[in-house]
């Protein structure tokens, strides 16, 4: 049987109610994993929406992004330890760096993200071990700390998201697995798990043990264009002014080949013009096409074939629009629904 996610959280229409439906279907269907994506467009919260996964749920294993300094880590440890016992031992978390772009959203002095990232990872455990702990780093500091209440589970599984080279190689050195970024291409996929692999390597771990995710973005229409053009705003988003140098740039250098250089001062006249309509419109089929699983269902399977050929062991699939999620999660169900729907 080959293994599965579902993802959501990006779209502002869904309550956290209408996701567990969701959530609950892709249970059904024999899926592995549910994953929840916090956005820096403030839509609704990690906790609130994996409190109400976990209890429209049984089974699933229930995952999200958190970046971290948000929280701090005693909170970020609270709520885990919270959540997990809730869905009794089936959270993970994929703590996400601080980038100056949240840095400057949420108000913040910027700090080097990788220390920040390792720090808060490493304590977030110590935390959760359930014993009185103390922490001293430069970004993560706090003395005698103890949960109130006995954690579930002592260890809950970290995949790092990561988009850049310093990310990945920090995934490879600290994390459980590694959670690869959405709009990128299976020819990227392999050279930063080529990245991954060798720090892992280089840090003594067993790569047999590592786990790879990744977020993949999917359209699926009966028509070709049509499955294009509905993904086309989400691909646009990633190529705005504040988000190109934090993730086009990085996802260049380790070789996404469908971002052309020569393509960005394209999309920033287009943005400065006419905003973000302007910006959709000026994005090439190309890059959805490269950068995204969409088209006819029949593209989109093979697609997603493509990224579990270079490595990704539990593609994670998040659909482009409301009215595409069922025919998704059907499409690549690994078990038909044979329970009735709940009430």
């Amino acid at each position: 049987m080959e293994r599965v996610g579902f993802a959501t959280g990006y779209d502002a229409s869904l309550s956290n109610k209408d996701m567990a439906g969701w959530m609950a279907e892709a249970e059904r269907r024999g899926y592995e994993i549910g994953f929840f994506s916090e956005t820096i467009e403030l839509n609704r919260d990690s906790p609130t929406a994996l409190a109400t996964f976990a209890l429209s749920t049984s089974k699933l294993t229930l995952g999200t992004t958190q970046i971290v300094r948000l929280r701090s880590p005693l909170v970020m440890a609270q709520t885990l330890a919270a959540l997990d016992e809730m869905s009794e031992g089936r959270i993970m978390l994929a703590p996400g760096a601080c980038t100056k772009t949240h840095s400057l959203r949420h108000g913040l002095e910027h700090i080097n993200a990788s220390v920040a990232l390792r720090e808060y990872v490493e304590s977030i455990r110590l935390i959760l071990t359930g014993e009185r702990v103390s922490y001293h780093g430069q970004a993560v500091n706090f003395d005698d700390v103890l949960l109130g209440f006995k954690p579930y589970r002592s260890y809950i599984p970290m995949y790092l998201p990561a988009t850049s080279r310093a990310g990945l190689r920090l995934a490879g050195k600290i994390a459980d697995g590694v959670l690869l970024n959405a709009i990128c291409s299976p020819e990227y996929s392999a050279n930063a798990l080529a990245i991954v692999r060798e720090s892992a390597e280089e840090a003594g771990r067993d790569w047999s043990e590592f786990k790879v995710a990744q977020l993949i973005n999917c359209s699926v229409e009966d028509d070709h264009d049509a499955a294009i053009q509905a993904i086309k705003w989400e691909v646009a988003s990633k190529l705005d002014p504040i988000q190109l140098p934090f993730i086009a740039e990085p996802k260049m250098k380790v070789g996404e080949p469908y971002i052309r250089r020569e393509d960005i001062p394209i999309f920033e006249e287009a943005w400065n013009r006419g905003g973000k309509q302007a910006l959709i419109e000026a994005v090439p089929d190309s890059y959805v096409e490269g950068m995204t699983a969409s088209g006819t269902p029949d593209e989109v399977l093979a697609r997603v074939q493509k990224f579990r050929d270079v490595g990704v062991q539990l593609p994670i699939l998040r659909p482009a629009a409301a009215h595409q999620t069922e025919r998704l999660l059907d499409l690549f169900a690994p078990a038909k629904a044979t329970a009735p729907a709940p009430a």
